[in-house]
């Protein structure tokens, strides 16, 4: 009899009237766990809670709350192949993404708790004698936070660790497709000694469920702040209520990446850079290439090599079969829509060079290792060619199995095109000429740029983030989240015993007569 569990609310574990199943991914008859559905109430008590906490949370000086960030960092140490063998069970990304994803949770406590020990401010000289000026950061409040399934405990870490260090409380609603991860990562927080309310866990679905409760708080002046990863149409929703609060924000959104081939390049690094970059997490991932940009001396031979690098993908339960570059659709609705946009490309006039829908027992790829494919849902690699900018397959963010092949002739019309779309996330180029990596990175529309690497791939230090409709300027990661989660408190300090007025009493040095160095010889 699967487990059932309750949202942490205040230190306590709350039940529902309603709950739902998390399944494994890769096997539909095996329930990882039962999970509540919030009410728009608990959601209330939850954020009431974090309220309560924030004055305690917030006056706990930096320091030691980056040292409870190390615990956490030793804990998820501790616990880091069980933890990556649920992330591989519950949401079927495979097992070496799995540890990569936790260690990437790892990595962000680790620096984090040295932050605790930095989050500067300045010391500003002032034009005024006997006053000095200051600089701090301060926490913003309570914040809210939304993630998504695809990456259930690296990507909550990018936001609650950060949130944490620098003193705000937090309410999470996690992805309903990875809620055990959730409550894992939750337990081992609340294992390292964070103060019962700082952090709570609402737990259930989006639009008209846990997720919009969460939202609407913001009109209910109950946050302070609002993280969000997940599709862009839902981040301008959540952008919109933000604003109207006067909120910042932060919207981590979706992508369709560019990763361009220029007639240099190492062609069999490049092979393998572009099937990671379309197939890993079956192109579950919002940095996941879609369009792959060729130059044309080299398309027909990259195209070949491609092509037969694809046939021979292994895609199978990651869970039973350990060397799969890919396993299941993480959710119906996300195979449901990969699924409709095989009519799209053949609309568009696309060339589908490889790819059959669905893998089902009569309909299985050459790479299929799997056991039962009807167990979940599994899609074939997908491949279009002659694809143009102008078609919907390629603006459009598929998020599956699917890449675009796309001609240009030269590194300038390779960029122009790489920037046709409507997003602005990740990206990549394959050349050795430095001229053209310059113009690549110089001119590329994205928050993030590789150069003979992947689309995908992220590290704890290095800032994460979008532009266009992959998001709104805020970064994830490294020092520069640190602007997401503060706000710059200015004081001057006035210790001259007198009124003085800035600008109006500033003692300014007052010239002397002009010397004309002409005459002085």
């Amino acid at each position: 009899m699967p487990r059932t569990f309750g949202h942490l609310i205040a230190g306590k574990e709350v039940g529902s009237p309603t709950t739902f199943e998390s399944r494994n991914s890769s096997d539909h008859a095996d329930v990882v766990g039962v999970f509540p559905e919030a009410t728009r109430e608990q959601v209330r008590e939850a954020c009431d809670a974090a309220r309560a906490a924030f004055p305690g949370w917030s006056a706990t000086p930096a320091p030691v709350r980056g040292e409870l960030l190390g615990r956490l960092g030793e804990a998820l140490a501790r616990e880091k192949e069980a933890l990556s063998r649920l992330v591989n069970r519950e949401m079927g990304k495979t097992l070496k993404e799995a540890r990569g994803s936790v260690q990437e949770a790892i990595d962000t406590c680790r620096f984090f708790q040295s932050e605790g020990r930095r989050l500067y401010g300045q010391t500003v000289p002032s034009e005024m004698p006997n006053k000095e000026l200051f600089t701090y950061r301060r926490p913003l409040g309570v914040v809210g936070i939304v993630t998504a399934g695809n990456f259930p405990i690296a990507v909550p870490s990018w936001k609650i660790v950060p949130a944490l260090v620098t003193g705000n409380t937090i309410v999470w609603k996690p992805s309903e497709d990875a809620p055990m991860v959730a409550y894992a990562f939750a337990k081992l927080i609340e294992e390292a000694g964070l103060p019962s309310g700082v952090l709570n866990v609402v737990y259930g679905g989006g639009k008209g469920a846990a997720g919009e409760f969460l939202v609407d708080a913001m009109d209910e002046g109950r946050l302070d702040k609002f993280a969000f990863t997940g599709s862009t149409a839902v981040g301008r929703h959540v952008g919109e209520v933000a604003g109207r609060n006067l909120l910042h924000p932060t919207l981590e959104l979706g992508g369709k990446n560019p990763l361009v081939v220029m007639r240099d390049a190492d062609l069999d690094n490049a092979v393998q850079g572009a099937l990671f970059s379309a197939f890993a997490t079956g192109g579950q991932r919002c940095t996941s290439a879609g369009n792959v940009i060729v130059d044309a001396p080299i398309h027909d031979a990259f195209v070949q090599r491609f092509l037969a690098a694809v046939a021979g993908v292994r895609i199978g339960d990651p869970v039973k079969v350990p060397d799969v570059l890919y396993g299941p659709f993480i959710n119906q609705r996300f195979f449901e829509h990969w699924l409709a946009h095989h009519d799209l490309g053949a609309a568009d006039g696309a060339t589908k060079l490889y790819g059959e829908g669905r893998i089902l027992p009569g309909n299985l790829p050459k790479g299929w290792v799997g056991t039962d494919p009807e167990a979940a849902y599994y899609g074939w690699p997908t491949v279009w060619g002659d694809v143009t900018p102008d078609m919907a397959i390629f603006q459009q963010e598929t998020f599956g199995p699917t890449i675009n092949l796309v001609k240009v002739d030269g590194i300038d019309e390779a960029i122009d095109v790489a920037n046709a779309v409507d997003y602005g996330l990740s990206s990549a180029v394959y050349t050795i000429n430095r001229d053209w990596a310059y113009q690549f990175k110089s001119r590329i529309q994205a928050g993030m740029t590789s150069i003979n690497n992947t689309t995908n791939g992220a590290e704890a230090h290095l800032p994460f983030g979008g532009v266009k409709g992959s998001g709104n300027g805020t970064r994830e990661s490294g020092i520069w989240v640190l602007e997401a989660y503060t706000y710059w408190h200015a004081v001057n300090d006035d210790v001259s015993g007198v009124l003085q007025l800035a600008q109006m009493d500033t003692a300014y040095v007052e010239p002397k007569a002009a010397v004309d160095v002409a005459k002085l010889t």
